[in-house]
């Protein structure tokens, strides 16, 4: 069963066809890479799905419900998170205080920092960020700012931030961008944690191939906006359209 389908979908941007004619389903408890060349249109696709950008032409439809014309955070609030390229985090604020925002937004809705006096006091918010921050193994940095940590423990607290929303998707926009191998590998393996605990649905935008067949069970490979082939991590290896797509190799060739 699809938990996310994307239909016909275009975006022009002036003179560019940034995305056409975008079909893409994303079933539901799985792993789904969208992978492709820079310039493929990922995270235009990826913007389409979270209300950043409203595509010209198809529908995007989220367990059944529209998500175009929806704002970023009524996306949210349907079951949508969002990681981001570069992590996005209160770097002036304490890991705790981070993990506590998710917590009042949950309950609250839109959050404004200036209501940040009502999370003192709160112990069921408190319990909650204690609880996801023992889930990432960061509760020994709960005093520690934010902005002070590796990019590493950046995209963990971030992940956990969104974790703590209860979404069904999340999406992933290359969460391993500029880390060491070793952060890399730490999150490969954090991801299949959660994938495993977890009644959630994952979709990866990701240049390291070694990110993606580690995780995907299904991928999508874009080249100039348009989807060349899905199919499973096995099917994509050495795929012809796809070696032409990245390496410049014609099919004749392959």
């Amino acid at each position: 069963m699809s938990i996310l389908e994307v239909k016909n979908v275009g975006k022009r941007f002036g003179g560019l066809q940034a995305l056409s004619d975008v079909n893409l389903s994303v079933a539901e408890n799985s792993v789904h890479a969208i992978i492709g060349p820079n310039g493929a249109g990922k995270s235009t696709l990826l913007n389409c799905l979270v209300g950043k950008l409203i595509p010209d032409t198809g529908s995007v439809m989220f367990d059944g419900q529209s998500v175009l014309g929806r704002k970023p955070y009524e996306i949210n609030q349907m079951g949508i998170s969002r990681v981001f390229q570069t992590p996005e985090i209160f770097g002036d604020l304490t890991v705790m205080e981070n993990m506590l925002i998710p917590c009042l937004a949950k309950r609250d809705g839109a959050f404004q920092l200036n209501g940040w006096s009502r999370v003192v006091g709160q112990r069921d918010m408190i319990d909650k960020a204690e609880e996801m921050l023992r889930d990432m193994n960061m509760i020994d940095k709960r005093h520690m700012p934010a902005a002070s940590m590796s990019r590493g423990d950046k995209r963990r607290l971030e992940i956990a931030m969104c974790l703590a929303q209860d979404p069904r998707l999340l999406l992933l926009d290359e969460p391993t961008a500029g880390m060491a191998r070793a952060d890399t590998n730490n999150t490969i393996d954090l991801l299949k944690q959660i994938k495993d605990e977890r009644d959630i649905t994952i979709a990866i935008i990701e240049h390291d191939m070694h990110v993606v067949f580690s995780l995907a069970e299904r991928i999508t490979v874009l080249a100039q906006g348009t989807p060349l082939v899905e199919d499973t991590p096995d099917r994509i290896k050495g795929h012809p359209k796809v070696r032409e797509a990245y390496l410049g190799e014609s099919q004749d060739a392959a």
